[in-house]
């Protein structure tokens, strides 16, 4: 510090009241206040507003670190007998003051018990920085001076950096409190200042002496309304409709601050407190003219709820065509958003108001209504069935779970709320209404992507199907089944009546699937046949269908129609594939089943082991298929080649003479053991069809003609169907066409149906039934050989 400026700080301190004696005969003379003087003012008024004992409400508690029960310190005063350096401090400090206080600011309030609105030691303060503001009248050449003179006494403060660090240690003690309830409300100014002038501390939110100038003007508007009765002059309108504007100005100043108070909380967190008091004195006096119609409260409720909805709309939301995960994305950021706004509400904004606020109670409700007219907009633009489940899910489960409402950091304060979306009526009905259509959709593309794809993986070139446990197999069924279940499980995360129209949407689309099926695979087939391939491509897809209508049937018990339905389905499916089957073997072994019980049959055995190959490939191909269509396909087969083989002895292609009736016999019954062996090697479920030929072989096989009565027994118990036009085939391929033992075998015959009681017989085991018989055209072969003797002895 130079010489000069000792000397005019020395001079300053030896003469404090004759310079404050000359700057209030200055400030008299020329009324004007000068600028640092208004900051003052200005900074005077923050402190004492900011300070912790003038803070309204519980709030924050501060406990001192030091001196706990030391008095706060004295406001500067003239009568004080303090040092005028002090005075020169408080002047000079303005910018430390000032920086000091938007700190405070950026920081949140320190709030005591005391309520803002009390005159407390920030009154105090107030009123004694107002009395400093009056006596100092300085001209502008010595508040110069003095400006210049005071200066130095700033740079040479060592207190103020500890000062702050104090400041700084009692603010990380700070513990949140509730605001208390009660409040009372200042003396109201005597004159209020100017419309202008209330207008612009309400644009600079100086929002408590704002209000209180408000009220000022309303008093004054009440008492001039009680005078001039009904004759209002136009004076009183005037003012009536400043008041309205004015009014209307402080509370969308206060909308706009409640608006964004949990978006920038540092700044508008102080702002809450005198927000909170104006809407409570404002509801107090809602019936006293002058006022705003409609409730303050509510207005506050709607702010808080346009809050919500500037933070719902501010989360991140890709259009569709850029991310096919735009709606999960979004969702997932909507309920992080939703969590760390209301953690903010818990732990911050909450203590800025009183308890009748229900603060977190309000953003909870605004959250419930405000995300569940945003989920309206998205349903519009919702349409695939994976984003109608998201929300779907996010709406039924996510909300309410542990991710977002049933947060624990949120708990306890969200026990006592409710948990669910405030929808429109039919939201969720539409969603789930679109839902099920969607998949009744995407189900029935898919199944026609199964039929394109069975063609370019597997028909178009001819390839082997797979194998699964030693049985051909398509995955075409486990693809289907899989997404049906998929479809199921994720509807019964929904909810049970969703789960079963999800079923009852895939089952009807999948109860034409199996006609549609079949028109793709005889398109693309047709000229395989008769290749193996064929074959093998029937057998897969019996196979297949079989497994899937399987894996249906455990949905029967929530859709037992649509089951039905596409059980009848896939069952008439398989038969025409089995038919197709059945009717190839039978083309395939028709020429040599024909040549059987002929002449040439008898000495050559090439045509039956032709057919014996055929069975044999046939026993192989039913390996493949799963039962039970196995043994049921092997059991009409078994029936078809019994039936045919035996029927050639009907048609009386060949009798036997010279005794060939018994190496006949012995070829019937050894090919017969052969035959059998081959069907049970299948699984044949025929198993009566077996005794057939053995029972035959031995009829004809009997050397005496006689002997063939005691051999008919056999073949009439297990076969009731064979009559006496059978038995007469059968006797005519052994070589017995006529004569007197002819017709006794005959008698024996239709006697012994009638001992068994045999009349129209089993119609569950119909063999020779079923055969066509050739009927002898030799007039002669019936007649009794006593009716011929007299035209042989003639001759």
């Amino acid at each position: 510090m130079d010489v000069v400026q000792r000397g005019e700080m020395s001079q300053m301190m030896e003469k404090p009241t004759e310079t404050l004696g000359e700057d209030r005969v200055s400030l008299k003379s020329d009324g004007k206040m000068p600028t640092r003087l208004q900051s003052f003012k200005n900074s005077m008024r923050r402190v004492a507003e900011k300070s912790p004992l003038s803070s309204g409400g519980k709030g924050s508690k501060v406990t001192p670190k030091a001196d706990a029960d030391s008095q706060p310190p004295p406001s500067p005063s003239l009568s004080s007998g303090s040092p005028p350096k002090n005075i020169g401090g408080l002047l000079h400090k303005k910018e430390e003051d000032d920086a000091d206080a938007a700190s405070q600011k950026s920081k949140g309030l320190t709030r005591s018990k005391t309520d803002p609105y009390m005159a407390g030691f920030g009154n105090s303060l107030m009123k004694r920085g107002e009395s400093i503001r009056r006596s100092l009248t300085f001209n502008t050449k010595k508040n110069k001076d003095k400006s210049s003179r005071a200066e130095p006494l700033v740079a040479v403060s060592e207190g103020s950096a500890e000062e702050k660090k104090e400041e700084k240690e009692e603010e990380e003690e700070v513990v949140c409190e509730e605001m208390e309830e009660a409040y009372t409300l200042p003396e109201l100014p005597h004159t209020p200042l100017s419309v202008m002038q209330i207008n612009k501390l309400i644009e600079m939110e100086e929002l408590k002496e704002a209000h209180l100038n408000l009220l000022a003007l309303r008093q004054e508007f009440q008492q001039e309304r009680e005078r001039c009765g009904e004759d209002s002059p136009m004076e009183l309108a005037k003012k009536e409709k400043d008041l309205s504007l004015l009014y209307g100005d402080l509370r969308n100043k206060m909308n706009a601050i409640v608006r964004d108070s949990n978006t920038l909380p540092s700044r508008n967190k102080a702002l809450l407190v005198p927000v909170a008091r104006i809407i409570q004195e404002e509801e107090r006096r809602a019936e006293e003219p002058g006022g705003l119609p409609g409730s303050w409260m509510e207005a506050w409720r709607e702010a808080v709820a346009e809050g919500v909805q500037v933070k719902v709309e501010s989360v991140h939301l890709e259009p569709m065509e850029q991310n096919a995960s735009w709606l999960a994305v979004h969702l997932a950021l909507l309920g992080k958003a939703i969590v760390e706004d209301l953690e903010k509400v818990k732990r911050e904004l909450r203590w800025s108001y009183p308890p009748s606020f229900n603060v977190f109670s309000t953003y909870v409700k605004s959250y419930h209504r405000v995300v569940g007219q945003h989920l309206k907009k998205l349903e519009v633009q919702v349409t695939e069935q994976k984003d109608l489940y998201a929300l779907l899910d996010w709406i039924i489960n996510r909300y309410q779970s542990e991710r977002i409402m049933g947060s624990p950091s949120l708990q306890p304060d969200m026990k006592d709320e409710s948990a669910e979306l405030q929808l429109e009526d039919d939201l969720l009905k539409q969603l789930k209404d679109k839902y099920c259509c969607r998949v009744r959709e995407e189900m029935r593309s898919s199944l026609e992507r199964v039929i394109e794809l069975e063609n370019e993986e597997v028909w178009r070139d001819c390839r082997p199907p797979e194998k699964d446990e030693d049985f051909l197999n398509s995955q075409i069924s486990m693809d289907i089944w899989t997404r049906v279940k998929g479809n199921a499980l994720n509807a019964r995360q929904i909810d049970a009546q969703l789960e079963h129209r999800v079923i009852s949407s895939c089952l009807g689309e999948l109860k034409q699937f199996p006609k549609t099926f079949e028109t793709g695979f005889r398109h693309h087939c047709s000229a395989l046949r008769p290749q193996p391939r064929w074959t093998e491509y029937h057998i897969t897809y019996i196979n297949s269908f079989t497994a899937l209508q399987q894996h249906m049937e455990g949905y029967r018990d929530s859709c037992p129609q649509e089951v039905e339905g596409f059980r009848q389905e896939v069952k008439s499916l398989i038969v025409r594939l089995l038919l197709n089957l059945e009717d190839q073997f039978k083309e395939d072994v028709k020429p040599y089943l024909r040549r059987m019980m002929t002449r040439k049959w008898l000495t050559n055995d090439d045509d039956f082991k032709q057919l014996q190959s055929r069975t044999q490939l046939l026993s192989q191909h039913c390996s493949l298929v799963r039962p039970p269509h196995s043994q049921e396909f092997a059991g009409r087969l078994h029936y078809h080649v019994v039936k045919e083989y035996i029927g050639q002895l009907m048609k009386n292609n060949y009798s036997c003479k010279n005794r060939k009736h018994e190496k006949a016999a012995a070829k019937i019954r050894e090919q017969w053991g052969e035959l059998r062996d081959l069907f049970e090697d299948m699984n044949s479920t025929h198993e009566w069809l077996n005794s057939a030929g053995d029972d035959l072989s031995n009829i004809i096989a009997q050397r005496n003609k006689s002997d063939i009565k005691n051999h008919l027994q056999p073949i009439v118990e297990h076969y009731p169907d064979f009559s006496k036009k059978h038995l007469v085939a059968v006797l005519y391929f052994r070589g017995l066409l006529r004569g007197r033992e002819r017709q006794l075998i005959l008698r024996t015959l239709t006697d012994l149906r009638k001992k068994l009681g045999v009349t129209g017989g089993d119609k569950s085991r119909v063999l020779f039934g079923d055969m066509q018989v050739t009927v002898n055209t030799d007039c002669l072969s019936n007649l009794p050989f006593s009716c011929l003797r007299v035209p042989l002895l003639d001759n």
